[in-house]
């Protein structure tokens, strides 16, 4: 029995998520691969995946303004949804009941927190609730942690902060600090797993967060891998643009526009003389193929 209105089954998230082809977790979730992971993290920007998402139509992945209890950290995983809405006391008890006999412990908002692996990141929507909006605190923090050995994107405020803060690796994206607490008596989760407004954009589960400096944007995991290995040959084309007008080899229009044949051979050449470069001509002639190839 479906404890949750909104909690999406395997077979369910499958079917909502074909345009992935790759591994899944047994819950369906999309499995972006930790290689892909770890591409995000050193080599994409922000400002590189918002441009590639925009470019293939997916203008609706990037928010701004939360606080971070790591400014300067970095966060990449693959989401875990959850869907918190106001106190609905009938439906509250039901979804409580069904969900207990179904072996859940405790209340509900310990729920997604058992799902978490590691890798990924506990994505969840309180609506943006201040006062008794915070459902994560120094206990559950350090729980979510245990288990993903990453972070939060909790759309509402968190409580005992200062003790989150001295969790060593932890990121916490939050909207402030409060320190009451979102009780039973004020919220209830709808959904695990499922489709997810969060302010202005939509997340699937599965999604590879990609968060820094108080902004996040949510990447389709069927571009996970396209985002992660253009952004990596942008890395070195950019170490070359600046290289060239540095030494006033080309001009900013030059190197701004699109490159003459002139320019891409001096990359080209110039590429071919720089160690460990982690990607072939022949990977960048797929990526200029088609995206479908990936």
């Amino acid at each position: 029995m479906k404890y949750l209105p909104y909690d999406l089954s395997p077979e369910e998230l499958i079917h909502f998520t074909p345009e992935w082809q790759g591994e899944r977790f047994s819950d369906g979730r999309p499995r972006v691969s930790d290689e892909v992971l770890e591409a995000v993290r050193k080599y994409v920007s922000l400002t590189f995946a918002w441009g590639v998402l925009k470019g293939h139509g997916y203008r609706w992945q990037f928010l701004r303004g939360f606080e971070s209890t790591l400014p300067r950290g970095k966060m990449v995983g693959r989401a875990v949804t959850a869907l918190y809405v106001p106190k609905r006391p009938d439906l509250r008890q039901l979804m409580l009941a069904h969900g207990h006999e179904a072996g859940e412990i405790g209340d509900m908002i310990s729920w997604p927190i058992d799902r978490l692996v590691e890798g990924d990141v506990y994505v969840a929507d309180v609506f943006g609730k201040l006062v008794d909006g915070p459902i994560i605190g120094e206990r559950l923090a350090s729980s979510i942690f245990a288990n993903s050995s990453n972070g939060v994107v909790h759309n509402a405020a968190v409580r005992d902060l200062d003790a989150i803060e001295r969790i060593t690796g932890m990121n916490v994206y939050h909207r402030g600090f409060d320190p009451t607490h979102a009780s039973p008596e004020t919220i209830m989760l709808l959904g695990i797993n499922c489709p997810m407004r969060m302010d202005d954009i939509t997340i699937m589960p599965g999604d590879v967060v990609l968060a820094e400096g108080g902004c996040v944007v949510f990447i389709p995991p069927h571009l996970a891998e396209y985002t992660a290995f253009s952004g990596m040959i942008e890395v070195y084309r950019d170490q070359f643009s600046v290289e060239r007008m540095r030494t006033r080899t080309y001009t900013p229009g030059q190197i701004d526009g699109k490159w003459s044949d002139e320019i891409q051979d001096d990359f080209y050449d110039w590429l071919d003389r720089q160690p460990d470069v982690p990607f072939s001509r022949a990977d960048m002639d797929r990526l200029d193929q088609s995206i479908r190839t990936w």
